[in-house]
């Protein structure tokens, strides 16, 4: 009796311990900078909206948040490292959800599990655009697909990387246009603008951040929205829809994820940091003028909306078949 009596009472005054211990974790974060891991090179919609959020949530944490970008592997590289990082809440993962719902299904070898992560926050959330080079001979949809059944194999598009959300996009096109054009992928949306712009590739498809500056200055000119309206910063661009191909729609979003073991306290934290920057009205104003939106969603909000495109992506991977390289 005494040695069970004993037991229990090492145990009550551990788990006390433990609660203590969590409490003043929390109530201490963060003590130090936090880090933004990015899955893409710099200068791409993933990498922009993190400065955006870094930007905004530093003076919310009392912290400096950094943004350091590790491109490449179709978020392998980046997924691996907050995998792997201490479960403290200091490495989060800013993620895009091609790499997140998409890219699983085209790991041969799986460096990471999206039990790996726990969900945050969503921030910011956004269609694609099909955007050609200023001097491609075409200003719609239509007529892009006329001048690929014409130019068979032809034209190529750029994508920021095998099996992204670009790809994937790109993928959908042909199908529904009935064309063949010529993938060529990137190791992010930066790199691909470069060759856009200097005429290495003739289309590309991504959310329409990177690409305003130069849609603006005439270089780049857009032919659709892949959503189901009209972005306002973009107002005469119809949707796909609208020009004739309802089949390709396509939306972006972009969110933290922390380490499976990150404290629930923790993750509590930076969410409601979050939600405070997303619906900041200066900051949904920046956001639009990119040509995207604030879109907060909560862990358990981001948690069902990884579940049901996870799902739906697989089937159009598997219809397109896309393979890894």
């Amino acid at each position: 009796m005494h040695m069970t009596r004993q037991r229990f009472l090492l145990a009550s005054l551990g788990a006390a311990a433990l609660a203590c211990a969590g409490g003043a974790a929390a109530q201490a974060y963060p003590a130090k900078p936090v880090t933004f891991v990015v899955p893409t090179a710099a200068g791409g919609t993933t990498d922009l909206s993190a400065r955006m959020v870094a930007q905004a949530l530093s003076p919310v944490l009392g912290q400096s948040v950094v943004v350091d970008n590790k491109g490449g592997g179709n978020g392998a590289i980046a997924a691996a490292i907050v995998k792997r990082a201490e479960a403290d809440g200091y490495t989060l993962l800013m993620q895009y959800s091609g790499y997140h719902v998409i890219s699983p299904h085209l790991m041969k070898t799986p460096q990471w599990d999206l039990k790996d992560f726990r969900p945050v926050a969503n921030v910011i959330s956004a269609p694609q655009i099909i955007v050609v080079r200023g001097d491609l001979p075409v200003k719609t949809l239509p007529e892009l697909i006329a001048y690929a059944k014409a130019n068979p194999g032809k034209l190529n598009y750029a994508s920021s990387g095998n099996g992204s959300l670009q790809h994937v996009t790109g993928a959908m096109l042909e199908q529904q246009g009935g064309v063949k054009m010529v993938h060529v992928p990137y190791k992010g949306t930066g790199p691909a603008l470069q060759d856009l712009l200097g005429g290495q590739v003739d289309l590309t498809f991504g959310t329409a951040p990177p690409f305003m500056p130069h849609i603006q200055a005439g270089k780049l000119r857009v032919l659709a929205v892949t959503g189901k309206e009209r972005l306002p910063s973009l107002p005469d661009a119809p949707t796909t829809a609208e020009a004739g191909y309802p089949g390709v729609n396509a939306t972006s979003w972009f969110a933290l994820f922390a380490p499976a073991a990150v404290p629930q306290p923790v993750v509590d934290r930076l969410a409601a940091d979050l939600k405070k920057v997303v619906e900041d009205p200066a900051f949904r104003k920046k956001a639009q003028e990119q040509g995207a939106s604030a879109d907060y969603q909560g862990p358990q909000q981001l948690a069902e909306r990884v579940k049901a495109d996870y799902a739906n992506w697989a089937g159009v991977i598997k219809s397109s078949k896309i393979e890894a390289e």
